[in-house]
């Protein structure tokens, strides 16, 4: 799972508002809505956000592993190493 929780605290720290993100550097408003809900957005707008904020990316997102994907990669590692 990604969130964007540290876009909005890089955000505040750097007083950089919504309404210029979309005004004065033209990031769309729907974009701002995908990144509100952690929705899945490009590279190219991560690049984007860190350009703006001057910032690396693990200022603007987190990862946290997915349980679901965890335990499918494990189950796939069982069976191949059941084949060797």
């Amino acid at each position: 799972m990604i969130t964007y929780d540290r876009l909005w605290e890089t955000m505040k720290r750097k007083k950089i508002s919504q309404y210029r993100l979309i005004k004065y550097y033209g990031v769309s408003a729907g974009q701002i809505g995908r990144l509100k809900k952690n929705m899945y957005v490009s590279t190219h707008t991560i690049e984007v956000l860190c350009t703006i904020l001057n910032c690396p990316v693990q200022d603007v997102m987190e990862v946290f592993p997915d349980q679901k994907i965890k335990n499918e990669i494990s189950a796939k590692e069982k069976e191949g190493a059941a084949v060797q």
